[in-house]
């Protein structure tokens, strides 16, 4: 798939069912993805291209973005980035995992800015929001080091306590 973000280490790219399920199962099994999102229960290659499959849709055709893989220069996966558009939010909700073996080099921070910076100049988006855990420390360290700011809350039937809601506009 074609690069559709790039930073000095990083290539975001278009996640493929057929192609990333190999690695959506390895991130959505990842210890550090299950403490900090949650257990997704996808267990199987096909699990993991049907949770592409429905995660994305037609997202990136409808809305004009989506979730990313992020690829380092050799071509490492080490997680996803992106904005997914909620029809029960206002705006895109950026979002961000990384494999727990790459966690604390910045690639979290350089993938999320990224982002950003594409919703702001290239989609012409007039805000973002996000999505996290209150107990999450290193996510909300890493939003509000973004510039995005505590709105509220966020309720999602399926989580035991209230999502802490952020938000930024440009």
């Amino acid at each position: 798939m074609p690069v559709v973000i790039e930073t000095p280490r990083l290539h975001l790219s278009e996640l493929d069912p057929q192609r990333d399920a190999g690695l959506m199962l390895a991130l959505l099994n990842d210890p550090g993805f299950i403490a900090g999102i949650g257990d997704r229960e996808v267990r199987t290659l096909e699990q993991a291209a049907e949770y592409l499959r429905g995660w994305h849709g037609s997202q990136y055709a409808r809305d004009g973005f989506g979730h990313y893989a992020i690829h380092l220069d050799d071509g490492t996966f080490i997680g996803t980035a992106g904005l997914i558009k909620r029809t029960d939010l206002a705006y895109p909700d950026i979002g961000y995992a990384l494999l727990q073996a790459h966690h604390g080099q910045g690639y979290a921070e350089e993938a999320a800015r990224a982002v950003l910076a594409h919703a702001r100049d290239v989609l012409e988006l007039p805000a973002v929001c996000a999505i996290v855990s209150p107990g999450n420390a290193a996510s909300v360290r890493l939003l509000e080091k973004l510039g995005l700011h505590r709105d509220g809350e966020y309720v999602i039937a399926t989580e035991r306590e209230p999502l802490a809601y952020y938000m930024i506009e440009f």
